[in-house]
């Protein structure tokens, strides 16, 4: 049987960055409240990723988190449904942060947006080949959580990572290494208008398959 360490160890990111926009609250239970935090967390190439977070007030003092703070959250990455207003299915992924700290600053950071999973493939890969020629392979992956519960969580794979996944199979068992990334599109919403929208997946950057393994997706 897995116990819940071994859950908490199975979803892991660390990030840092700067706070973007001043806290909002989400929802209270048992006296305790939780507020969305945007992080704005820095890529190598100097480009940022806008990084939801979960927070509660027991783990620091909210009236603190204002605009360009610079925080250090360790947490998991985590999933929901919601319906829009069209009735729709619309997974919602986002940090759930189990520590933070606000720091100083960044020189003593060398990674300042780190992810694992052990995870399940929950959705037939989908491989394809944009029109710059970059292979990309898109994978849904379930995360166990205490309590029967599953994190299912985008993640996208790049060239040779790409081509590795592509016609695995639903099951199949991966320990994943990347980053949270944010990425921005265009759609139509339902009365036909183009709208701009924010996706949120795990950038892939090394992948493992693991063999001989008996557990399921719960």
């Amino acid at each position: 049987m897995i116990n819940e360490i071994e859950l908490l160890e199975n979803n892991k990111i660390y990030v840092a960055g700067v706070i973007a926009k001043t806290p909002v609250f989400n929802h209270q239970i048992y006296g305790e409240s939780f507020y969305n935090v945007i992080l704005e967390v820095q890529r190598l190439s100097k480009q940022t990723d806008m990084v939801p977070i979960l927070i509660s007030d027991h783990l620091l003092d909210i009236d603190l988190l204002k605009p360009k703070v610079m925080l250090e959250v360790n947490g998991q990455v985590r999933s929901y449904n919601n319906i829009d207003k069209a009735d729709k299915k619309r997974l919602v992924v986002n940090i759930f942060a189990r520590e933070a700290k606000i720091i100083e600053s960044f020189k003593d950071i060398d990674n300042f947006n780190d992810v694992f999973f052990d995870s399940f493939i929950c959705k037939d890969p989908n491989f394809r080949v944009t029109p710059f020629g970059r292979e990309i392979c898109d994978l849904l992956v379930a995360v166990n959580r205490a309590y029967k519960k599953s994190d299912y969580i985008p993640c996208i794979c790049w060239g040779r990572n790409a081509r590795y996944c592509e016609n695995m199979a639903i099951g199949t068992h991966l320990k994943i290494w990347g980053r949270f990334q944010s990425r921005e599109y265009e759609k139509k919403d339902h009365y036909g208008n183009i709208i701009t929208k924010t996706a949120y997946e795990v950038s892939v950057i090394k992948l493992e398959k693991v063999e001989d393994d008996n557990e399921n997706i719960s």
